[in-house]
């Protein structure tokens, strides 16, 4: 187990070079920065003063490796408003960590249950209940829905906050229209590992013991179909922690999705860069940590070298 981990922080740190090295070039293809923080008939000495500030009067690979030695450091540098990059991320880290439990319980607790009575009602009035709303989930975009939600209610009921992080009940809305869209692949993926399971030798062992028909969907059922599930929801973990631009944007949720959004509105390299390194942390560590709950929810499973 310790040498799997090893390696597989190995590859993690090989993987956060290449991504951030990317990054870095692609960033600077978007254009200068100092056109937008100053106006046309700025003097030219002005705007040259400025770039030497931000130093993007160096040569690019000068750039590029005190972007590493900082990155080494765990120094994200400032931002062009010198405000560190780390505290602005900081900053706006617990809203999008908070609207991400919420979301994920919302879909979670619709799509999973939902996902296991269609298996077992499978052809049922249930089971294609249970497909249309996934089929629901994966079509309606997710801004119509943030919209219609605010509509509804919050102009037309007024029962929930439109806008900005106010208290629990600012997040219903924005966690139902970030959790909607995942209920659909949630339903789906719990529906066909369930139906394989089904048809296993052990669940028929199972019922013809006489256990009770929860015991063996629950424990025996579900336990075994558990991983493909708990794969998605490691990647939703992953996309909500993240942020959805759209859905933070629409609700004025001071997460880092909207933190992003508006540094590549002005092109602040240093927080677009690290907003880009942070989502691509928290993909690698939510992988390695499902990783290992396959060994805890399926004993079965052995990491070796």
């Amino acid at each position: 187990m310790a040498r799997y981990v090893a390696g597989r922080v190995g590859q993690a740190l090989v993987s956060l070079l290449v991504i951030a090295t990317l990054v870095f070039f692609l960033v600077r293809l978007t254009g200068d920065p100092v056109r937008l923080l100053l106006p046309d008939f700025a003097p030219p000495e002005f705007i040259a003063h400025l770039r030497q500030t931000m130093g993007l009067d160096r040569p690019i690979w000068e750039q590029y490796l005190g972007f590493l030695g900082q990155l080494i450091r765990f120094d994200l540098g400032d931002s062009f408003n010198g405000q560190p990059v780390m505290d602005v991320l900081l900053d706006h880290l617990p809203a999008t960590a908070t609207l991400a439990v919420a979301a994920l319980l919302v879909a979670s607790l619709i799509a999973v249950p939902l996902g296991i009575l269609s298996a077992v009602y499978k052809g049922s009035f249930v089971d294609t209940v249970a497909r249309t709303i996934a089929l629901l989930g994966q079509s309606v975009p997710s801004f119509w829905l943030a919209i219609i939600l605010i509509l509804v209610f919050g102009v037309a009921l007024a029962w929930f906050p439109v806008a900005g992080r106010t208290g629990l009940s600012s997040y219903v809305l924005p966690a139902i229209a970030m959790g909607w869209a995942a209920v659909a692949g949630l339903v789906r993926i719990t529906r066909s590992s369930m139906l394989e399971v089904m048809d296993s030798d052990y669940i028929r062992m199972a019922r013809a013991k006489g256990l009770p028909t929860r015991i063996v969907y629950v424990k025996h059922g579900l336990r075994n179909a558990i991983i493909p599930v708990l794969t998605f929801a490691g990647l939703l973990v992953g996309a909500f922690m993240n942020g959805s631009v759209v859905v933070e944007n629409v609700f004025a949720w001071p997460g880092i999705g909207k933190a992003t959004l508006d540094a590549v509105k002005i092109r602040d390299f240093p927080v677009v860069q690290g907003a880009v390194i942070l989502s691509a942390l928290f993909y690698i560590s939510i992988n390695l940590v499902v990783d290992l709950l396959y060994a805890v929810v399926d004993p079965r499973i052995r990491y070796r070298r």
